[in-house]
């Protein structure tokens, strides 16, 4: 199980399986949102917007209102959108691995 939030889910942006696919593609995934980068004013300042960069891998982005709680699970792969998601990540997560 691979789980992620928040920002976290940035390191998967690149992450490639065996068959040279990437992770993310076609998978349900959460993230903090490009909405809450601007709402926090730190959308100059990141590298990238993750929601995006992310989209552009394939990924099927899915999120709720600014800094609300939000997590998603697709097989092993478990992201939440933010800090308030961190106790829904890992509820799924214990999910997965039960």
């Amino acid at each position: 199980v691979v789980a992620g939030v928040c920002h976290g889910p940035a390191g998967l942006v690149n992450v490639r399986l065996g068959d040279g696919s990437l992770l993310v593609d076609g998978k349900r995934v959460s993230c903090f949102t490009d909405a809450e980068e601007a709402a926090v004013g730190l959308t100059e300042v990141v590298p990238f917007l993750l929601q995006s960069r992310l989209e552009e891998r394939g990924a099927k982005h899915e999120g709720a209102e600014n800094f609300a709680e939000f997590a998603v699970s697709d097989q092993r792969l478990v992201t939440g959108q933010n800090p308030a998601s961190a106790a829904t990540v890992a509820r799924l997560v214990v999910e997965a691995l039960s």
